[in-house]
């Protein structure tokens, strides 16, 4: 099940709503979240609700064990336990086929290659019950007494299944006592709406032109038609992740929680160091506060920690090289900009800037797309016309006229000028009212092309 699904809008979180305001008090209502939550997430596979839920007990009685003990070297032997027990779980079920195909190759053997089934999610809620733990330790949150609200906030199908990584500490009073009110409720309802129109009628529409182009005849394939495809891709997969984080922290909204922003206008960064700040901010600031800074941050050793952080990042995005490669990617450009770039980047006009980090993300998102190493290599090679390719193909302008209105809504939704003008609105106290015109049209536009669509599931949900 997915958000942007007829089912899910129309029939699952209406009843999860009506449950959930009519139970009496906090305890009843928590109870409705957790049982709708279990059931979201065994919609797609049953059987992976045991390992969501061992890996909750798992953190659930370390963190217990941990704030009880005054002894340091068994607070520390808790935590590195807890950890170890949560990247195992991940290591058997996302990489276990990645180790064994690659020892085969090195090793020229024929060990039979597990092919296991990954679980919806685990990536993401392994590393909110990591941070959780790691939080306990260092005394930044008191450990949760009662399983059953910890488990509330593990699976809370919200962000459950591609984010954002919502920290326990950011949430740890509304699992107590939240507020739940109209205003949360109106607020959730439009953030919710704004997310699906984001995925349904943008990445949807993008996703389409992207298999146009990114899946044909890479040989071939003209330098600009390349270019373009990866543009698609480039809104595709930005209102992809950032229309479900939108949905994700609406839902948390009308049910009373206050999830963190996950996206912030990420297209309109002037370097690759200010795009990460922007991009998936939640996973990039677990990576720095659990990863980064505990390692020695820029103190000691950046130039290693750089490349541990962005090693992850991108072995974290899948059990495939092009992730690490693109990881790696990012990590070389981001450490090039602050020992050389920075020192003059001031003297650039910004326009260049932004030119340059635009061309930096499309190419990384390039070598994201491609988990065929060759593939990889063939697209690479058509963006600079070193597959002795033309200039462009002949349907190439006919596409992009046929769909030039789309895509200047694209990219205009991608920067904060809409948001500006909302903003300019609200002082004439009209704001309400266009709410109210500008989501009804955004529904009857995603449930006209819900309809008998083909293509639908989020990106994110293979990671």
């Amino acid at each position: 099940m997915v958000f942007s699904d007829l089912l899910f809008i129309f029939a699952f979180l209406p009843l999860n709503i009506i449950f959930y305001f009519l139970s009496k008090n906090l305890k009843v209502k928590n109870i409705v979240l957790i049982v709708f939550s279990l059931l979201f997430y065994a919609w797609g596979e049953p059987l992976w609700i045991s390992i969501l839920i061992f890996s909750t007990l798992v953190d659930y009685v370390h963190a217990l064990a941990i704030e009880k003990s005054d002894d340091p070297k068994k607070r520390k032997l808790l935590l590195i336990n807890s950890i170890v027990i949560n990247l195992i779980l991940l290591g058997v079920f996302k990489y276990a086929g990645f180790f064994v195909s690659n020892i085969n190759y090195i090793f020229k053997l024929s060990l039979s290659v597990p092919k296991i089934s990954l679980p919806i999610g685990i990536s993401f809620y392994t590393f909110q019950t990591i941070s959780y733990t790691a939080d306990v330790y260092c005394g930044r949150v008191k450990a949760q007494k009662s399983f059953a609200k910890f488990l509330m906030y593990v699976s809370l199908y919200p962000q459950l299944i591609a984010g954002p990584i919502v920290r326990y500490v950011d949430i740890e009073k509304e699992i107590e006592n939240r507020d739940i009110s109209i205003v949360n409720i109106s607020e959730g309802i439009n953030r919710f709406i704004i997310g699906l129109a984001k995925k349904v009628v943008i990445a949807n529409t993008a996703a389409s032109l992207v298999a146009t182009f990114l899946d044909s005849d890479l040989a071939t394939i003209g330098v600009l038609d390349a270019w373009f495809g990866i543009f698609m891709y480039t809104i595709q997969i930005y209102f992809d992740f950032s229309g479900y984080s939108d949905m994700a922290i609406g839902l948390g909204r009308i049910f009373g929680f206050h999830y963190c922003e996950n996206f912030n206008y990420p297209y309109i960064s002037k370097s690759a160091t200010e795009f990460w700040r922007r991009w998936h901010i939640s996973l990039g600031s677990f990576f720095r506060d659990y990863v980064y800074i505990p390692l020695g941050g820029n103190r000691k050793r950046q130039l290693l920690n750089i490349f541990i952080v962005w090693f992850l990042t991108g072995f974290w995005h899948g059990a495939s090289w092009n992730f690490i490669i693109w990881g790696l990617y990012f990590g070389a450009i981001i450490y090039f900009e602050k020992k050389v770039i920075f020192s003059f980047a001031e003297k650039i006009p910004n326009i260049i800037k932004w030119v340059f980090t635009i061309i930096i993300i499309m190419v990384g998102w390039g070598i994201f797309y491609y988990t065929d190493l060759n593939k990889l290599g063939l697209f690479l090679k058509a963006l600079v016309g070193l597959n002795n390719n033309l200039l462009c193909s002949d349907t190439l302008s006919i596409i992009v006229m046929n769909n030039i209105i789309f895509i200047v809504i694209a990219v205009i939704a991608s920067t904060p000028l809409v948001s500006k003008l909302f903003n300019k609105i609200n002082t004439n106290q009209n704001l309400d009212y266009l709410r109210i015109v500008v989501n009804v049209c955004l529904i009857f536009c995603v449930i006209a092309m819900l309809v008998g669509e083909g293509y639908n599931p989020f990106l994110y949900y293979r990671f």
